[in-house]
């Protein structure tokens, strides 16, 4: 579980990235959610973006998202999901 404070810090990394995942109306599936693991160990940090055709509620993919990966939810902001999972391998990011 993540604090406040390491959330803040985590969002403010966050702000220059692009979301590398889209989720459309097919919503989330277990293929999507084994390559969004695949980039959380390499990238530790990624945005996921929710599109409009998307049928299911932001809150909900989020959710999928982050109990079929593992991750922390950092954010949810507009249309754009932020989750963090620490890297077993190629830990970059060190948390206050």
């Amino acid at each position: 579980m993540l604090t406040g404070k390491q959330k803040r810090y985590l969002r403010s990394q966050a702000h220059h990235l692009n979301p590398i995942f889209q989720v459309g109306k097919t919503g989330v599936n277990e293929n999507m959610i084994a390559q969004i693991d695949d980039a959380l160990e390499k990238r530790e940090l990624i945005k996921v973006s929710v599109l409009q055709n998307c049928m299911e509620d932001k809150n909900v993919v989020a959710e999928e998202l982050v109990e079929g990966t593992g991750a922390e939810l950092v954010q949810i902001i507009g249309n754009t999901i932020v989750l963090y999972k620490e890297s077993e391998e190629n830990k970059e990011i060190v948390l206050p």
